[in-house]
């Protein structure tokens, strides 16, 4: 969520940060804004709404000049969607700008007491609050009035600010929202997100917790908020422009769905060694011994990631034996856990940068858990602070609404199922039967996704209901809840997903003539219970979608509409079951004509709690 580009160097910058700009839309945002310095003069424009109505109002305007400047999105925190609350922000003293990710937790006294000293304050938000005490702390330098303001501060931030007074000098700093400083070659530029500076390099030092970096035009350094210097760590981005453009697709999120098969062969890449029976993770490696005496996993992780974990849970205890449980990480670390000794927790995460589920294996590590991370960015706070782990490989996923990622997560997870079960209870031949499955996934995925106009068909008859049903058992409890959340998070249509007995528990109460009710009825050991289920739906006039294994005719006959997926070993099959769910819900926004990338409230990599 929110975003910020910023750039110091020779070139004209209000185009780069637009363009900036544009490529972090998918996280979400609902205002922009920017400030240029010129002359040791600070312009600004801000506008409410897309990029696109603060390029009209920077045409409208003639433009801003300079080549020291920065820019931001922002999704909405403190204080409502206007453009006095837009970023960025300004002190009332000096000619200082800022923009700002995270929130500031003791804004509110902060606020209080810069009132008492005189300041006036024009927005509802706490990042005001932050460039005001910038400005009363400011006393000639930048960098220390900015280490001085953060060690006043309680909460998250990554931030970027100029001044009047100092006209060649850019300072950023982070503490839990990621933030990275790209080097070029004569100028720097730095984004929350690689995509914002991947067309101008692909050279990046990742800020950690507490850094602050103080950039000129001849170069930077790094400290802490207490000017300790920090010896920063150059990476190299995984990541190129072709990867974040469209190509001959309407929406990424239509893209991310087809590249699933591509994806995931480069998860399993190197992975497998089917003939020994035998997973080759190299991020876990040397953790060999640690993993063995494991007594307990706990897989945790927020919304997509979540439903991922809750089949990692069934993956571990079914087939490596270990007991598992899935948390949501927003409630894991505030509910005083118990963490044994021999507990592994695995944070799932596509950014790796998720506020909860960082926090959450904050506190189970600070609790003397192992710790593993299942993540997708190179790089990210999670990957940096785990004990080990295993990246997904998919490429960058740019839709808010996680597709290839949640594929990428159960391959993984899956992996790391039959790498602990081989150390435990899994033969090789066990091992290398359930690898072969998981080689044959990609091939099975591609043959789904030939029905997409099909399933577009099937939509197309229910688009106007406003209450949908997704019912799964065991393994595919999760994939329902999955396919719930893909249909509300982009149609906005009300949708609930449970396991299938459930539904008579109450929920039954909901059934009318012709509701949705999506039932994965895969080939399985639950499969007559399933059709149980539909027959007590059917009884009262619900419409039966059923996702069903390729050749069952008995669903035929019972199901209103059939989406066919081929027939696969049943702990794997939530990684094809979820294929039609998300092209349902890709449809049905369309069809309602919303803007599937960026569904409204949303952002793709929720960094605040």
């Amino acid at each position: 969520m929110c975003g910020i580009v910023a750039y110091i160097g020779s070139k004209q910058c209000q185009q780069l940060l637009l363009e900036g700009l544009k490529r972090l839309e998918y996280r979400g945002y609902d205002s922009a804004g920017m400030a240029i310095l010129d002359a040791g003069r600070l312009d600004l424009a801000k506008a409410v709404g897309k990029v696109a109505n603060l390029e009209d109002k920077l045409e409208t305007i003639g433009g801003l000049r300079g080549t020291l400047g920065l820019a931001h999105t922002r999704w909405a925190t403190h204080g409502g969607v206007t453009e006095p609350n837009a970023h960025p922000h300004t002190d009332d003293k000096v000619g200082i700008a800022l923009v700002h990710n995270g929130i500031i937790e003791n804004y509110a006294a902060l606020k209080t007491y810069l009132e008492e000293k005189g300041h006036v304050f024009k927005s509802q938000t706490d990042t005001e609050v932050l460039a005001m005490l910038i400005g009363e702390l400011y006393e000639g330098d930048l960098e220390k009035a900015v280490q001085a303001a953060l060690r006043e501060v309680t909460g998250a931030y990554a931030i970027a600010v100029i001044c009047e007074k100092e006209p060649d000098t850019l300072v950023v700093a982070r503490k839990g929202s990621p933030l990275m400083l790209g080097i070029g070659n004569g100028e720097f530029i730095v984004g929350s997100d690689p995509a914002a500076i991947i067309a101008h390099t692909a050279q990046a030092v990742p800020l950690d917790d507490y850094n602050v970096a103080k950039v000129t035009r001849s170069g930077f350094r790094t400290t802490d908020i207490h000017d300790v210097p920090v010896t920063p760590k150059v990476m190299q981005l995984e990541l190129d422009l072709e990867q974040i453009e469209l190509g001959s697709f309407a929406h990424f999120m239509q893209k991310e769905i087809f590249e699933q098969p591509k994806a995931l062969r480069n998860t399993l890449r190197g992975r497998l060694e089917t003939r020994e029976g035998r997973v080759v993770l190299g991020g876990v490696a040397r953790l060999d011994k640690e993993l063995t005496k494991a007594r307990r996993v706990i897989l945790t992780g927020q919304g997509t990631a979540l439903h991922a974990a809750m089949i990692g849970e069934y993956l571990m205890e079914d087939l490596a034996k270990i007991p598992a449980v899935a948390e949501y990480a927003s409630e894991f670390r505030y509910r005083n856990p118990i963490v044994e000794e021999n507990t592994v927790v695995v944070a799932v995460s596509q950014s790796g940068e998720t506020a909860d589920t960082l926090a959450a294996l904050r506190e189970a590590r600070e609790r003397g858990a192992l710790s593993l991370g299942v993540v997708n960015v190179v790089g990210s706070s999670i990957s940096r602070e785990t004990d080990a782990g295993v990246y997904l490989r998919v490429g960058p996923e740019i839709g808010v609404a996680s597709t290839k990622a949640f594929a990428g997560q159960l391959t993984v997870l899956a992996m790391l199922t039959i790498y602990l079960g081989r150390k435990r209870f899994m033969s090789a031949d066990q091992c290398a039967d359930l690898m072969r499955e998981l080689e044959r996934v990609p091939d099975k995925v591609d043959r789904i996704l030939e029905s997409d106009q099909r399933i577009r068909k099937v939509t197309e008859g229910l688009v106007d209901r406003e209450n949908w049903l997704f019912l799964g058992r065991g393994y595919n409890y999760p994939t329902a809840l999955e396919g719930a959340l893909k249909l509300k998070e982009i149609s906005y249509i009300h949708a609930e997903g449970m396991p299938a007995a459930e539904m008579k528990h109450g929920p039954i109460a909901l059934i009318n003539d012709g509701m949705p009710a999506v039932f994965i009825a895969n080939k399985g050991r639950q499969y007559d219970k399933v059709m149980s289920n539909i027959q007590e739906v059917k009884a009262r006039g619900g419409r039966i979608i059923a996702v069903a294994t390729e050749g069952d005719d008995q669903i035929t006959r019972l199901a209103d509409d059939v989406l066919f997926i081929p027939e696969i070993t049943e702990p794997l099959s939530p990684m094809l079951a979820v294929v039609p769910l998300q092209l349902m819900a890709y449809h049905a926004a369309v069809l309602r004509g919303h803007d599937v990338d960026k569904p409204r409230n949303l952002a793709k990599s929720v960094t605040v709690e």
